[in-house]
């Protein structure tokens, strides 16, 4: 798995949204989703507001692969779901960068229901 660089992470990390686009079988890009992520440690984790059963989220995961598009940067990555143990820093996160946007918004993407959709994004 590479890494991201540091300067990309911070970057793409520091975006309020994020534009995710996962693979086709064929290996097209789908049309890209805005969804909210965050940057913890090296790593950058996104999350489905709507559950396991969120299209982009069950095409990320089946695909593995794709790309995104934040902060200026835009690059290939493969999706996996992410160690729990990881989940209360996701949390923290995302709350420390979207609960200016109220506890609904917020509330949907953080908490025990929301971290089980937690995947893990590293460039391709």
């Amino acid at each position: 798995m590479a890494a991201w660089d540091e300067s990309e992470l911070r970057r793409v990390g520091a975006a309020t949204e994020l534009r995710i686009s996962s693979r086709r079988p064929d290996g097209t890009l789908r049309p890209a989703v805005t969804i909210w992520h965050a940057a913890v440690g090296d790593a950058l984790y996104i999350r489905s507001a709507h559950g396991p059963e969120n299209g982009w989220f069950r095409r990320a995961l089946r695909s593995g692969a794709g790309r995104v598009t934040a902060g200026g940067v835009e690059k290939d990555v493969t999706f996996g779901l992410a160690d729990e143990a990881v989940a209360p820093a996701v949390d923290a996160a995302l709350h420390a960068k979207y609960d200016r946007y109220g506890p609904g918004p917020v509330g949907a993407i953080t908490g025990p229901d929301a971290a089980a959709t937690t995947l893990l994004v590293m460039p391709a």
